[in-house]
């Protein structure tokens, strides 16, 4: 593979490990805040802990490709905690619905990211396109789980969801490059 050069339409694979670190960290704040209004007393908050625990699979992952190759983290970590934290805290005291609207816009976002990341992959590093492949997956049932769960029920859905998701893409562009 060549190396990437400003100006070249492939998003270099330090780009994609870096955005990647940093959005399955924003998902596992987003499910911190959630469960911290939610507690563990209902359904929806049981489903929330399984997700959060496979997101937490996925940052340790990416915690560790960072690590090994050398990829600088986004410095814009310290303020996806507390937007991630805030953002599942208002969307789980709006109730389950909202929460349930959070990870489905989320996941639909990140569902897309993931796809262009494996066609601009292609064969080129199978560790990091299979993790994302595999974790595509996973982002997929989520987003199925929540709309099961009433997330196109919640207050106000589709500006509700249409806002979250500009707000991922937001997220997604500037961590490549900060």
């Amino acid at each position: 593979m060549s190396r990437w050069k400003p100006g070249d339409r492939r998003e270099p694979v330090p780009q994609m490990i870096r955005v990647d670190q940093a959005g399955e960290y924003g998902a596992t704040r987003i499910y911190a805040g959630q469960l911290a209004v939610m507690g563990d007393r209902t359904p929806t908050s049981r489903a929330i802990a399984g997700m959060a625990n496979q997101e937490e699979r996925h940052r340790a992952f990416f915690d560790t490709m960072i690590a090994a190759r050398g990829v600088r983290p986004t410095a814009l970590q310290p303020f996806w905690n507390v937007a991630g934290y805030a953002l599942g805290v208002s969307t789980a005291a709006l109730g389950p619905e909202a929460a349930m609207a959070c990870t489905a816009a989320v996941e639909t976002e990140i569902d897309r990211h993931y796809l262009a990341q494996l066609e601009q992959l292609g064969e080129s590093d199978s560790e990091l396109s299979e993790a994302v492949s595999r974790f595509r997956d996973e982002e997929i049932e989520h987003r199925d789980a929540a709309l099961e769960a009433g997330a196109e029920s919640a207050p106000a859905y589709p500006l509700l969801a249409g806002l979250i998701r500009l707000g991922c893409r937001a997220a997604i562009g500037l961590s490549k490059h900060i």
